[in-house]
């Protein structure tokens, strides 16, 4: 099967920390111009930062730019089921690929309860429902056995791994294998072409907002059977990350490293990272040797 990126979009913010609509629209046609699929309110896009209202008119944006030219999944995500159902209702209808829904954080679930999470928003829309797991922010991990018992629920299409952990996501594929039609998606940048070797139905990548066409070419250098190509694309957008991740919380790295080259996006909301001469000059040195220096 063809494999596909989605590249979970950054939410532009004006200097007011209110959102930026228009420049959030502009990096849209800019991910649509490399060929890239969307996941906006994920983790780049600073959800947990959002406002419920705001969640939704964003979703909304994004679908009108996007208008069918590619896929698009929101995460509606919330610690609590009832705010997560408000809010998956409120995009269900919306032309959504699919609704990613991230394990609840701040709240410590049993693996009972997350079935009951998951299970009760995918009983209340129509929109394919995908699972979110990303343990070190959630601290709540959906297991493997979790997953399969999820995968038979008619309206649960998939899952996005955000953990890291290979065996994880062999784990999860092997869910994949055992029930027809449900996916697993790659999150971490570093596994982008291991996982599609893997069998993954896709990635959704972070650091695709920093280099779009970088992330654009792993995928179709698999999708042509050109290997060497999408591994010389693979090394590269891999020590980007790992140059650039090492200088702090990875989202607020890639929002930063955007802004150098538009500050039409703004800065992250507080109390996330601040400018810092030293910090910038660190990244733009790293954009720079990538030649992704605009």
């Amino acid at each position: 099967m063809t494999r596909n990126a989605h590249v979970a979009l950054v939410t532009c913010f004006h200097e007011d920390e209110t959102v930026n609509y228009a420049a959030t629209r502009a990096q849209v046609r800019r991910q649509l111009a490399a060929g890239n699929d969307l996941m906006v309110c994920g983790t780049n896009g600073d959800f947990s930062a959002l406002t419920h209202d705001e969640k939704i008119r964003l979703v909304g944006e994004v679908m009108e730019e996007v208008a069918g030219r590619a896929k698009v999944i929101a995460n509606v995500g919330c610690p609590a089921t009832f705010e997560t159902l408000q809010l998956a209702r409120a995009v269900d209808g919306m032309g959504l690929h699919g609704i990613a829904v991230i394990a609840p954080y701040f709240i410590s679930c049993t693996q009972d309860g997350l079935i009951r999470h998951f299970s009760t928003v995918a009983d209340a829309v129509t929109t394919p429902v995908y699972l979110y797991d990303i343990p070190a922010r959630t601290q709540n991990h959906i297991e493997p056995a979790t997953v399969g018992t999820l995968a038979r629920h008619g309206n649960i299409a998939g899952i996005k791994d955000s953990g890291g952990s290979t065996d994880t996501v062999r784990a999860y594929l092997d869910v994949a294998r055992d029930v027809e039609g449900f996916e697993v998606y790659c999150a971490p940048d570093h596994l982008v072409l291991w996982g599609l070797e893997e069998g993954c139905a896709g990635v959704v990548s972070g650091l695709g907002n920093v280099a779009p066409g970088l992330l654009a070419q792993i995928i179709a250098g698999f999708n042509a059977g050109d290997m060497e190509a999408a591994r010389a694309a693979q090394e590269n957008f891999a020590g980007l990350r790992k140059d650039l991740y090492a200088l702090g919380f990875p989202p607020a790295l890639v929002k930063r490293a955007l802004y150098l080259n538009d500050p039409s996006v703004g800065l992250s909301r507080q109390p996330a990272l601040l400018p810092d001469a030293a910090q910038d000059a660190q990244i733009l040195a790293i954009l720079t040797a990538r030649g992704l220096k605009e």
